[in-house]
């Protein structure tokens, strides 16, 4: 019996069958800008077919170069480009899969110079402003998403995929907020829909018969003056009856102030959305953000909302999410924890995406696992993040690993970070990891505490240390005051912490414990609480779907009053990621969160915190104030160590204490277990 049956229905469209119902959203990738760029490619999107995804949607590929989203984005539009494309093609056929194209026209997003758009505009997240389309200028475009869509055919594509969403060229068309045209193209909402309508009638003519055309249709803005939810519903009718095969759905503007995609956004939470254009056409429509379990896909699909579900991040932490899914191995299945670190910020700083929990995403032709030359006993103590990562490689090597641990659970800081508003994800990736330690060649011994000379004592062949970082203690008179805490005890909540708190530190950590303190304020899992909190119109009354934002939750009383301080004079939160960093400022301020910048700390006594600023001097009245002032690495095992004459291998936070740095904690120790 098939756990979950809905998903492995097949779905036929123009003779060819889809085998399952998951399908790999596109993905801004920049694997292109590496070397070997069509090998890795290649490699990347097969190795998700041989993870039996039913369907591949690839990273955008602009028809025009003043359509891409930066100059090194890649653009399809002449036949020199086809045996790069083919190698890719080929490869995904050969691993069992389908694959389509996606043709992107980045319009005002665009970060050239010589970026267009339907009116001249210039969006807040670009340097460049965009000049005006003609008329002869928008007819050529349609034919080039033409000639693009008749290059991918020729390639071997399955299909091609419009991107119609996301505040991109196509969407800045639909919506008046970035169309003031009052000729053909512009005006009322039929003039708007046009540009979208001859697209993919042009697209429809150019794949034939036998290609698939998917559009990918905005199913909210999420800015204030966008489409209508009726203007929504007939732009679907409208690209179904010019020719397209599918539509997906995207959720809101790259510029919109709603999260859409991240951990604080409840899981499916956009489903009434899909729900909407599903029930307007006859065609295929397939869901997406926020979908990162096999359950959830399962009841999407069961339910009619949608009849395939669409999941890009987690096919980058786990490219076997379908295969384990159709053996009902869901507890095997490596989560997508929504953090954007990998991806989506390195993407936004001109880096390649991969992968916090898998490095391998992205590298797969850097990682190439092999049987060692000899397999080893192999002590690693430490079962925060870089242990576990080593241990689980190490095994799969055929290595037998011991992994120690002083605490009676695994997971390190990561267990904190669980407590985090937001980061509830994480308790996922503790379960993946205890399933996953389950290992006939691991040996897990916790509530233990070890010393070198028992361990080299028991003759193993190698020394793995994680044993991560310690809070550091900054240089302040009084810093042993009964008022001072660390952040561990906090979030272990391991005291009690009063109505009135100073945090000193303005980093990763220092947010995560002002978010924790006042969590009360303004987190929930809950989608009416969250649609609230950031003024989403779930009744679908308002044009681009966002409340009025008076109407939007506001705090006037949290539970405690919280004010944050660093000694740098800039703005705090700078290092935050680059797309989710914004939010965690966002829920601050709604929480009346006070911060202050510039601070020379003075000293800690029963008053409370006295601190400078230039000259004048201050006391903060608080009953407590928690230390989040960076980490020390815990050396202390290394150098036991090293007093007996043995280097150990140094992984994670014990190597370099910068932050809680999981995603290079993983990284080092997937490395370190695929060459020992």
């Amino acid at each position: 019996m098939t756990i979950h049956p809905h998903l492995f229905a097949p779905l036929k469209i123009r003779g060819k069958v889809i085998p399952n119902r998951m399908v790999m959203g596109a993905m801004h990738t920049r694997l292109e800008t590496m070397d070997r760029p069509y090998e890795r490619l290649a490699a990347f999107y097969a190795e998700r077919a041989r993870g039996e995804i039913g369907l591949i949607l690839t990273g955008g590929h602009s028809p025009t170069p003043e359509g891409v989203i930066d100059q090194e984005s890649p653009v399809l539009n002449n036949e020199s480009h086809l045996q790069g494309h083919r190698t890719i093609t080929q490869t995904v056929h050969d691993a069992g899969g389908r694959i389509v194209l996606q043709i992107l026209h980045a319009g005002r997003y665009a970060r050239v110079p010589e970026c267009v758009a339907p009116s001249a505009s210039k969006a807040r997240i670009n340097m460049y402003a965009a000049r005006a389309m003609d008329l002869d200028e928008i007819w050529r475009c349609i034919a080039s998403f033409a000639h693009t869509a008749a290059l991918a055919k020729k390639a071997g594509y399955d299909g091609v995929e419009v991107m119609g969403s996301e505040g991109y060229l196509i969407n800045e068309f639909t919506s008046a907020i970035t169309n003031q045209r009052e000729d053909d193209f512009g005006g009322d909402a039929e003039r708007r829909m046009r540009f979208p309508v001859e697209v993919v009638r042009a697209v429809r003519a150019a794949m034939g018969e036998d290609g698939w055309v998917v559009y990918r249709i905005s199913a909210i803005d999420l800015m204030h003056g966008g489409m209508s939810a009726q203007e929504v519903l007939e732009l679907a009718r409208s690209v179904e009856a010019a020719g397209a095969d599918m539509l997906n759905t995207g959720i809101g503007w790259h510029e919109s102030t709603v999260p859409t995609i991240a951990a604080s956004v409840p899981r499916a939470a956009w489903v009434s959305a899909v729900r909407r254009i599903k029930e307007a056409v006859r065609i295929p429509v397939i869901a997406s953000n926020r979908i990162n379990n096999p359950d959830v896909a399962n009841a999407i699909v069961a339910a009619g909302d949608a009849d395939l579900v669409s999941m890009a991040r987690p096919l980058l932490a786990d490219p076997a999410f379908a295969r384990k899914t159709r053996l009902g191995q869901g507890k095997n299945i490596n989560p997508c924890i929504a953090c954007n670190q990998a991806c989506l910020d390195a993407i936004f700083s001109n880096a390649t995406a991969t992968c916090l929990v898998n490095p391998r995403a992205g590298r797969e032709l850097d990682y190439l696992s092999t049987a060692p030359a000899e397999h080893k006993r192999i002590a690693v103590v430490g079962a925060g993040p870089a242990g576990i990562c080593f241990a689980i490689e190490a095994a799969q090597r055929g290595h037998h690993v011991t992994l120690w641990d002083a605490a009676n659970q695994i997971g390190g800081q990561l267990q904190m970070a669980c407590q985090v508003p937001g980061k509830s994800e994480f308790l996922e990736l503790l379960r993946y990891y205890q399933t996953a330690l389950d290992h006939p060649h691991i040996q897990l011994k916790l509530g233990q505490e070890v010393h070198a000379d028992v361990l080299i004592n028991e003759g193993f062949d190698a020394y793995v240390l994680a044993t991560g970082v310690l809070p550091r203690t900054p240089d302040i008179p009084g810093i042993d005051h009964p008022k001072v805490l660390r952040y561990t005890d906090v979030l272990s909540e391991r005291v009690s912490v009063g109505p009135r708190v100073a945090v000193i530190g303005a980093g990763g950590i220092g947010f995560d414990v002002a978010a924790f303190l006042t969590e009360d304020a303004h987190e929930s899992t809950d989608l009416a609480t969250f649609s609230q909190i950031w003024g989403v119109d779930l009744n679908f009354a308002t044009a681009g779907g966002l409340l009025p934002a008076p109407a939007q939750m506001k705090f006037d009383s949290p539970p405690r009053e919280v004010v944050m301080l660093q000694r740098s004079p800039q703005a705090m939160g700078k290092n935050l990621g680059r797309t989710t960093g914004w939010i965690h400022k966002a829920k601050l301020r709604r929480a009346n969160v006070k911060q202050i910048v510039g601070v020379t700390y003075l000293k800690i006594d029963d008053a409370g915190l006295h601190y400078k600023i230039q000259e004048a001097t201050h006391v903060l009245e608080v009953d407590h104030i928690v230390i989040c002032a960076g980490q020390i690495s815990n050396t202390s095992l290394v150098s036991e160590f090293q007093a007996l004459g043995v280097q150990p291998h140094l992984i994670g936070g014990v190597f370099q204490a910068v932050e809680l740095d999981a995603m290079r904690a993983i990284e080092q120790a997937t490395r370190l277990a695929l060459c020992i």
